[in-house]
């Protein structure tokens, strides 16, 4: 395929100027974050951080999103702007909007979405703030934010509100807020999470506004188109180290009632340009839409192929509009990994598929030049990163959270072994894993059980990290647990002879020692003398185990996460009774 896409003219900027002030926009996302990190009110928010914050163009193109997770923003944030301008064509300010429509440009209906328009003295609108955070309770059919089984949007149950003016002339509309106060469990956590996104949001206007009284609107402007032609530049620059070629990745998402028996395909068919410095990334041969919560919406889609190139480049570079440039998501209408058509269900779009999506565009760059890509990451959401809900005995209050004890490992990379805690594909890592004592105090449940899974991990010359057995149980009470797992049926595959991860599993085990396996999907009623077992995925092994620095393997030996009979038999490292490597016998066992 001949690509003419030549990079931008080199053109002459003031680099210090440009770095300055590029720092200063960021700062302006970071101001935001931390913001909603310390004044919401949802564990989910202030304790796992599943919230991200970004600014956009009056033209709707990325400028900055620094510390967010990419799955919320890389993608989206542009889509949702242009809906807001879309619906509102003529916004004001001291307007905002709540936006969480999966068919307007967001990502699922759990993540509400506060979009402010920033002008300048003269009433021209100038940049877009985003302010996203994933919410306990969405007002669902059942108390969960992740509904895997749910075979449409109205069985799903979210209130959906396509960037629907929730402020005027920064005063709250308040049949707005009357609506999800009647509709979601907790509405006084989610009307302190509502003020913490207003909050953030309307300190990013104000900093803008600063910014834009002392160095000038227009120098503004200025900046982010000179920004964007710099960092296509850094990409093309990045893309020409690359092979060029073709290649086709496939990753399967676990069955799921009403999906094909051996599980939902995500294939990535991407082609890499090195001397045209671009990268085509071709989702169009999937299925159509499935009666099930897992589909993708336009926005995660999209994502999803952008963090699989982001992840498998030599070295990063700056997302946003300018190096996006040099990435083409081909995507459809009506498909499993593309544009849904409504009522199709997206309740589970920023993790599960679309990391079997981010994968398999790892695997394929891997498969066109073995220097960049990455295995497959662990699998997401399993039952440790579950929404609980319930009443709490201590209080008689209605709680209802996500808990993110464990989840999915990092996969192993042509330079470096697997992220232990790095949740999912799409968020990059960022998630913080919740602290067994804030959970028990928060919620009545009790932490029995953290540890890493002994010879879990996808072995490799850099092995996969490895899975985590987390064990839980509510206390003086029942509760309901919500979770949407994967990687039971299908776990986390090597790439260039690297091996696959231990598949992960979950059930339910009383006192009385009756043990109820789990499938991939549901929602269950947890007994006070049950406990939750999870036992979550690892990542993919990258290269061959046998190839593995024989001083690494004594480490993992060292450190419970691979045993000695694995060391020998699949990383063929010999050692003392001391954990040493026994170079003699290593050797010995490499030349057989």
């Amino acid at each position: 395929m001949n690509i003419q896409a030549p990079a931008p003219a080199a053109t002459k900027f003031d680099g210090v100027k440009l770095a300055i002030m590029q720092k200063r926009f960021d700062g302006v996302t970071r101001k935001m974050a931390n913001t909603l990190l310390r004044t919401a009110r949802s564990g989910v928010i202030n304790t796992a951080r599943d919230f991200s914050c970004a600014l956009v163009t009056a033209d709707c193109e990325l400028l900055t999103a620094a510390d967010s997770y990419p799955i919320h923003v890389i993608g989206g944030a542009d889509l949702m702007a242009r809906a807001m301008l879309d619906i509102h064509p003529d916004v004001k300010r001291g307007d905002a909007f709540l936006h969480n429509s999966p068919y307007h440009g967001n990502s699922h209906a759990a993540d509400h979405t506060i979009l402010v328009p920033v002008f300048d003295d003269n009433d021209v609108h100038r940049f877009t703030v985003v302010a996203k955070a994933h919410q306990a309770d969405c007002g669902n059919s059942l108390p969960t934010t992740y509904m895997g089984n749910a075979r449409d949007v109205y069985e799903e149950g979210a209130l959906i509100f396509p960037a629907v003016k929730v402020q005027s002339d920064y005063v709250d509309n308040r049949d707005i807020i009357n609506m999800c106060l009647m509709r979601i469990r907790v509405p006084e956590q989610w009307r302190g999470d509502y003020l913490a996104m207003v909050g953030a949001a309307r300190i990013g206007e104000r900093e803008i506004v600063r910014m834009g009284r002392e160095l000038g609107w227009d120098a503004l402007t200025e900046h982010a188109a000179q920004w964007f032609d710099v960092t296509e530049r850094q990409m093309v620059e990045v893309i020409s180290t690359i092979h060029s070629g073709s290649a086709r990745g496939t990753c399967t998402h676990d069955p799921l009632p009403g999906t094909p028996a051996g599980g939902i395909p995500a294939n990535a068919d991407v082609t890499i340009d090195a001397a045209n410095g671009r990268i085509i990334v071709d989702l169009t041969d999937n299925i159509d839409c499935l009666p099930v919560g897992v589909n993708l919406s336009h926005a995660c889609a999209r994502t999803a192929a952008l963090v699989g190139v982001l992840n498998s480049l030599p070295r990063p570079v700056t997302p946003n509009a300018g190096s996006l440039r040099r990435i083409e998501v081909r995507l459809r209408e009506n498909c499993v990994v593309g544009i849904p058509r409504h009522p199709h269900s997206t309740s589970v779009a920023t993790t599960n598929l679309g990391d079997r999506v981010s994968n398999a565009v790892q695997l394929a760059m891997a498969a066109i030049d073995p220097s960049v890509g990455m295995a497959e990451g662990g699998a997401a959401l399993p039952p440790s990163a579950g929404v609980i809900s319930g009443h709490d005995p201590r209080n008689g209050h209605a709680f209802v959270n996500e808990v993110i004890l464990a989840a999915g490992g990092g996969p192993g990379t042509p330079v470096q072994d697997g992220w232990l805690s790095l949740f999912c594909m799409g968020n990059a890592g960022m998630p913080f894993y919740d602290s067994i004592e804030i959970d028990e105090m928060l919620h009545p449940m009790m932490i029995e059980t953290r540890t890493i899974l002994i010879d879990s991990e996808g072995a490799g010359t850099f092995r996969g990290a490895p899975g985590i057995k987390t064990a839980f149980r509510p206390i003086d009470c029942d509760f309901e647990l919500g979770f949407c797992s994967d990687g039971t049926v299908n776990p986390s595959l090597g790439t260039c002879g690297g091996g696959n991860a231990l598949p992960a599993s979950q059930y339910l085990e009383s006192d009385a020692g009756e043990v109820v396996h789990l499938t991939t999907s549901e929602h269950v009623h947890v007994r006070v003398d049950q406990r939750v077992v999870s036992l979550s995925n690892g990542g993919g092994g990258f290269g061959v185990p046998g190839e593995r620095d024989p001083a690494r393997v004594a480490v993992d030996v060292a450190e419970g996460w691979v045993s000695v009979g694995r060391a020998r038999d699949i990383y063929r490292v010999a050692l003392t009774a001391e954990g040493k490597v026994d170079a003699a016998g290593t050797a010995a066992l490499r030349a057989g």
